[in-house]
């Protein structure tokens, strides 16, 4: 499988959409979540560590998973992540990991999965009891987010009534959403949606 981001790595960190929707996301992360320094917590699609960044030093420490090594290998060379933050390239919804976490975010990764059901599904096992889920993306909208060529979006979004539904399917309960940032671009807002839980 090709990695998509591969030549968007390189720059990534540099450019100010991923800069400004980490640091809202990380910043609504910070306010709606409590984190604790024995805290085991899995980033989804954790990209070059930008969200990991916000959290890492205060919890006991962090595993960021993505599919796209290129990613990866930024987050692994930022010395202020070492000895925090672990990197793993691999896809758990074919391969979950031996491993349960106090915690599993996500910031802009879930509409480049194809089967939203089985990734919440997936969290859903990774999660120990009473665990917590904290996971960012956009709002359903037209499909005007990424430009029309875009390969790797599955999702124009999510419709924030359905997503509760999902998770509820799949054990979670306290479901709650707040607004964390909103992309205004060509005229158009794109609100993206924090969704926090509880694992029963």
């Amino acid at each position: 499988m090709s990695d998509l981001f591969n030549e968007k790595a390189k720059d990534w960190d540099a450019n100010d959409l991923p800069r400004q929707l980490s640091a809202a996301i990380g910043s609504s992360l910070l306010e709606n979540i409590a984190f604790h320094k024995q805290m085991d917590v899995m980033d989804f699609g954790a990209g070059t560590g930008l969200i990991s960044a916000h959290v890492a030093p205060l919890v006991k420490k962090i595993l960021a998973l993505d599919i796209s090594a290129a990613m990866l290998e930024q987050l692994v060379a930022k010395p202020e992540l070492h000895g925090k933050v672990e990197a793993l390239c691999q896809n758990i919804i074919d391969k979950p990991i031996d491993a349960k976490f106090d915690l599993i975010m996500s910031a802009m990764a879930m509409h480049h999965v194809a089967d939203t059901e089985k990734l919440i599904q997936r969290f859903a096992e990774h999660l120990k009891p009473g665990a917590k889920i904290a996971l960012a993306d956009l709002d359903k909208e037209d499909g005007s987010f990424h430009p029309q060529d875009t390969k790797g979006v599955f999702h124009s979004g999510f419709d924030r009534d359905e997503f509760h539904n999902l998770l509820a399917k799949y054990g979670f309960e306290d479901i709650h959403f707040v607004t964390a940032h909103i992309v205004n671009k060509e005229e158009k807002s794109y609100p993206i949606f924090l969704a926090i839980a509880t694992k029963t």
